[in-house]
């Protein structure tokens, strides 16, 4: 029963992506042709334009394109940057770890927090410590990225200059090591890292809250205390696991907002990840890096959900049953 739903779970993952490579296809076909702004500059002539156009294979039948575009995607060819003429795969190759880092970071913590916070927050619900809490959170839930980004930078890079404002690395410093270097980007993190934990930490603990709650009124939770167990003990043993489930799934759910949010952070802090590289894109009309980029993010999206069904298939017993 368990292979069966898994094969499942992974051929819609499967199809699912094979939708987004047809459609990231379409989408920046949609754009128009990249060489225009080539056309627009005094000196180039048409061989040049028409290089161009062969180049990126706009010179070809939409069927054409379309089947030189997948075989190349099944190869992780994803074309040539228009701005660096670097291989999309290379500048992308470069760029994930750094997103890698501070979007892990910044979501380990904020599940962390959030759900600790949400445990306090539900055991002791009605008091000033709930109230307190619950208006922070919905304080930073509220907050856009961005602003929360800008006050970071404000208050700990310029008005009490202790952290970097941005970049991953201290420019022109030769480090003595590789711990030496870990600890430069370590300090460098901080402040994109907290922006990241502030923009997630109010749905965290929204949902913990949420879910706890429900759970202590649950009838095993009641039985549990009849049997004389210490209150933090069924809290801790018995309460936090089932509430846990719901957050499991608002992980995976939210990692396409966390991408989103990933791209406004970094560009605020100057952080050379994949929201950065999008950034500039963008800018730049730079389609094979949107391509590639949104290729990636989508791919992130689906195989994020596909491993919280897996995760929720071994947690909770119920989905193993059907």
């Amino acid at each position: 029963m368990s292979g069966r739903w898994l094969a499942g779970k992974t051929a819609a993952a499967l199809l699912t992506l094979a939708f987004v490579v047809v459609f990231n296809f379409f989408l920046f076909r949609v754009m128009g042709d990249p060489t225009t702004q080539l056309a627009r500059l005094p000196n180039a002539s048409p061989e040049e334009i028409e290089k161009l156009r062969a180049d990126y294979g706009i010179d070809k039948p939409v069927v054409g394109q379309f089947v030189d575009y997948a075989g190349d995607t099944l190869r992780l060819d994803l074309g040539i940057s228009q701005r660096s003429r670097e291989p999309v795969s290379e500048e992308i190759k470069d760029a994930l770890p750094w997103t890698l880092l501070l979007v892990g970071t910044g979501t380990l913590l904020a599940t962390a927090i959030g759900a600790w916070l949400g445990v306090v927050a539900a055991t002791r619900r009605g008091r000033k410590a709930d109230d307190g809490l619950l208006g922070f959170s919905l304080f930073t839930y509220a907050a856009p990225e961005y602003w929360i980004g800008i006050i970071l930078i404000l208050a700990l890079a310029v008005w009490i200059p202790i952290l970097p404002a941005g970049q991953q690395v201290s420019p022109g410093v030769e480090f003595s090591g590789f711990f030496a270097e870990a600890l430069d980007v370590a300090e460098h993190l901080i402040l994109p890292a907290t922006a990241m934990t502030l923009m997630l930490l109010g749905q965290y603990f929204l949902i913990m809250r949420s879910s706890m709650v429900d759970v202590l009124t649950e009838d095993f939770i009641t039985v549990k205390r009849a049997t004389g167990l210490p209150w933090e003990r069924v809290v801790r043993r018995h309460a936090v696991p089932n509430a846990l489930l719901p957050l499991v799934t608002l992980s995976a759910i939210q990692f396409g907002a966390v991408v989103g949010g990933a791209i406004t952070i970094e560009t605020i802090f100057s952080w050379p990840g994949l929201g950065e590289l999008t950034f500039e894109a963008i800018n730049d009309k730079n389609f094979p890096v949107l391509q590639g980029t949104f290729l990636v993010f989508s791919a992130g999206v689906i195989v994020a959900n596909l491993l919280a069904d897996c995760l929720y298939f071994f947690l909770d017993p119920r989905v193993q049953s059907r």
